[in-house]
């Protein structure tokens, strides 16, 4: 079984809502990834990654990172493409993407609920 095959992969079952301060800060870790691609995810990962109080921010963070890594890739494939055009008509595509989705997931990772991007490689387990 390779690391591809699991996709889709649930998110972990939740056993209390979590608290407000924990949906604020995955809330922030997506909309990070607007702005700073896959460093403010990244760093609010870090942070939390320890702490298992903390599961919500960690695995939003987490989801957002992987996310934020799968953006980069595709924009990197862009610019390698705009040697025949089309990847300068993919990149607006990719970017607008990236804003719709992180902020789907912001909005949903506010009301407490766990997001999973549509497309996105774990690549950060």
């Amino acid at each position: 079984m390779s690391d591809f095959d699991n996709v889709t992969t649930p998110p972990p079952p939740v056993s209390a809502p979590a608290p407000a301060e924990q949906r604020t800060m995955a809330l922030v870790a997506h909309l990070l990834g607007i702005f700073t691609w896959f460093l403010g995810p990244l760093i609010i990962w870090l942070i939390n990654k320890d702490d298992s109080s903390k599961r919500f921010v960690t695995d939003q963070a987490k989801e957002a990172l992987n996310f934020q890594i799968t953006i980069t890739i595709a924009m990197l494939i862009c610019i390698v493409l705009t040697i025949v055009i089309i990847g300068g008509l993919l990149a607006p595509i990719v970017g607008l993407l990236n804003v719709i989705f992180c902020i789907i997931a912001a909005v949903k990772a506010n009301n407490g609920e766990a997001y999973r991007y549509p497309f996105a490689l774990r690549l950060i387990k």
